[in-house]
C-alpha cells in the first residue's frame, strides 16, 4: 500500500473518528434505551458519503473500496454498534442496486440512498427460512408487465422507516435458480409491516416483518435477470459479513479501550486491578485476537477489491472469527468492570448485547464453519 493511500485513509478513519464521537457516542445509550431510530442522524451520515461507501460516484456513492469499508465500520460501531451495522445493511441494498441494476434502476434509487434521505431494507430471510436461503416461499407471480408479490419476510432491518425493499422472492421453480430480486419502493399498495420487535440488542433500529398482500410491482423494478436473485444475494452477503465483522471489531475495541482503563483506575487488595498478572493476561488476549480479526476482516476485503475466486470462503472465515473473538472481548471487558459492567451507566453491558446478534445474522457462525470446511475438503480431494 503506498504512503498516499495510507495517509488518505487515515484522513477518512479520522473524520469518520470524529463523526462517532460527536453524533454516536453521546446519544448510543439513550437511543437503546428509547428504541429511537435515528433518521435524521443517518441523514448527516450521508452527507459524509457513508450511504453509498463503495457505491459508483456517477449516482453519488463514495466510490470507496472495500477495505476502506472495513475501517470505516470499525470506527462507526465504536460510536454505536447498532447504528453502525444499521448502515452496513443499507450500504449492500444501495451496492446491489448500483452493481446489478440497469442505468434507470441506478439513477431512480441510488442517488437517494446514497446520500441517506431515503433508508434501505433488504428482504431474505422468512419465518420458517433462515439459513437455507434456497428454500424462501414468498413468490412473485408475472401477470402480464408486472410482478405480484405475496409472502413474509423476517427480521427485517430498518423496515416501517425505509423507502426501498430489496425483495428477494420466488419467480421460478424450488431451489436456487427461482429466485429473483425485485425493488418494491415504499408505500406500495399490499407492503405492510408488523410491529417492532423486542430484541436483546440492536434497539436503535427498528426490525419488523415485512407483508406483501397482492404486492404489484412493473417487472422493470427486477434487477439483472429472472433467477438471478440468489447469486445476487450471496454476492451482497460476501459484503455484509465483512462489515458485520468490522462492526463488532468496533465494538468490542471500544469495550477494550475502557476496560484497560478501569483496571488502571480500580483499586483492591492495595494496588490497581492492572497489577495482577491475570489481568494482564485477559487484556493480552483480547487485543491479540482482535488484531487478528482486524487481518482477517482487511485480507477478505482485499480479497474482494481483487475479485479474488476464493472470497466467498475468505470472508466466511473472517466473519466467524471476528465476531466470535469480538463477542468474547466485549464480555471479557464485561467481567473485568464487575459489578459496575453490568450497569447501563457504563455502557459495556449494552455492546455485550448488540454484538451477540452478529453471531448468528448475515449467515449464522455455524454456516461460515461449513462454508470454509467444505472448501476446505474439496481442496483436498
Amino acid at each position: 500500500m503506498s504512503s498516499t493511500i495510507i495517509e488518505e485513509r487515515a484522513a477518512l478513519v479520522g473524520a469518520v473518528r470524529d463523526f462517532a464521537e460527536t453524533e454516536l457516542v453521546p446519544y448510543a445509550a439513550k437511543w437503546d434505551a428509547e428504541k429511537y431510530f435515528p433518521v435524521d442522524t443517518l441523514r448527516k451520515a450521508g452527507e459524509m458519503g457513508l450511504g453509498g461507501i463503495y457505491v459508483r460516484e456517477d449516482v453519488g456513492g463514495s466510490g470507496l473500496s472495500r477495505s476502506d469499508a472495513v475501517a470505516i465500520f470499525e470506527e462507526l460501531a465504536k460510536g454505536d454498534t447498532t447504528i453502525a451495522a444499521y448502515i452496513s445493511i443499507h450500504n449492500m441494498v444501495a451496492w446491489m442496486i448500483d452493481t446489478f441494476g440497469d442505468d434507470a434502476q441506478r439513477e431512480r434509487w441510488v442517488p437517494g440512498l446514497a446520500e441517506m434521505s431515503a433508508l434501505g431494507s433488504y428482504c431474505l430471510t422468512e419465518p420458517g427460512v433462515g439459513s437455507d436461503a434456497a428454500a424462501i416461499t414468498t413468490s412473485a407471480i408475472r401477470d402480464g408487465d408486472e410482478y405480484v408479490i405475496n409472502g413474509v419476510k423476517q427480521f427485517i432491518s430498518g423496515a416501517g422507516s425505509s423507502a426501498v425493499y430489496i425483495v428477494m422472492a420466488r419467480t421460478g421453480a424450488p431451489g436456487s435458480r427461482g429466485i429473483s430480486a425485485i425493488v418494491v419502493p415504499d408505500g406500495t399498495p399490499g407492503l405492510g409491516f408488523g410491529p417492532n420487535e423486542e430484541k436483546m440488542g440492536w434497539n436503535a433500529q427498528p426490525t419488523r416483518q415485512v407483508f406483501f398482500d397482492n404486492v404489484r410491482v412493473p417487472i422493470t423494478h427486477r434487477l439483472g435477470e429472472e433467477g438471478d436473485g440468489f447469486g445476487i444475494a450471496m454476492k451482497g452477503l460476501n459484503g455484509g459479513r465483512v462489515n458485520m465483522g468490522a462492526c463488532s471489531l468496533g465494538g468490542a475495541q471500544w469495550a477494550l479501550d475502557r476496560a484497560t482503563r478501569y483496571v488502571q483506575e480500580r483499586h483492591a487488595f492495595g494496588g490497581p486491578l492492572s497489577d495482577n498478572q491475570s489481568i494482564v493476561f485477559t487484556l493480552a488476549d483480547m487485543e491479540t485476537e482482535l488484531q487478528a480479526a482486524r487481518a482477517l476482516l482487511q485480507r477478505a476485503a482485499e480479497k474482494m477489491d481483487e475479485g479474488a475466486p476464493d472470497v466467498a470462503v475468505a470472508c466466511a472465515l473472517a466473519k466467524r472469527f471476528a465476531t466470535d473473538v469480538a463477542s468474547s472481548a466485549a464480555n471479557a471487558a464485561l467481567q473485568l468492570h464487575g459489578g459496575y459492567g453490568y450497569l447501563k451507566e457504563y455502557g459495556i453491558e449494552r455492546v455485550v448485547r448488540d454484538l451477540r446478534v452478529h453471531q448468528i445474522l448475515e449467515g449464522s457462525n455455524e454456516i461460515m464453519r461449513l462454508i470454509v470446511g467444505r472448501e476446505l475438503l474439496a481442496a483436498a480431494r
